[in-house]
């Protein structure tokens, strides 16, 4: 069964206030079993646009990572960052299928 993903690419304008959603978005996180594969760090931007900060959190599968955003829980957490950041959140189904080579 193919994992689901959380793609997210967040702008803070209020690092301090931001802490509360980080804080509180770990209830949701827990409760769904996400996992952090990136969470900040370097990147490069090759094309396109960026945003100061890309996240990306892998749950066991699709239904999970779309029940996890819809939770009672994250929408506590959501609230938080309402002013504080500007986000872009992606949920995609991972991939199972052939490789190149």
């Amino acid at each position: 069964m193919a994992k689901g993903y959380w793609v997210v690419r967040v702008d803070v304008n209020d690092p301090d206030g931001y802490q509360a959603y980080v804080a509180a978005n770990a209830a949701a996180f827990r409760t769904y079993g996400a996992r952090f594969l990136v969470r900040g760090g370097r990147y490069e931007v090759m094309e396109g646009t960026a945003r100061s900060r890309n996240v990306v959190l892998e749950f066991k599968d699709y239904e999970t990572a779309v029940a996890c955003y819809r939770s009672a829980e994250y929408a506590a957490a959501k609230a938080l960052r309402v002013g504080r950041a500007e986000a872009d959140v992606v949920i995609i189904e991972g991939y199972d299928g052939a490789q190149p080579g």
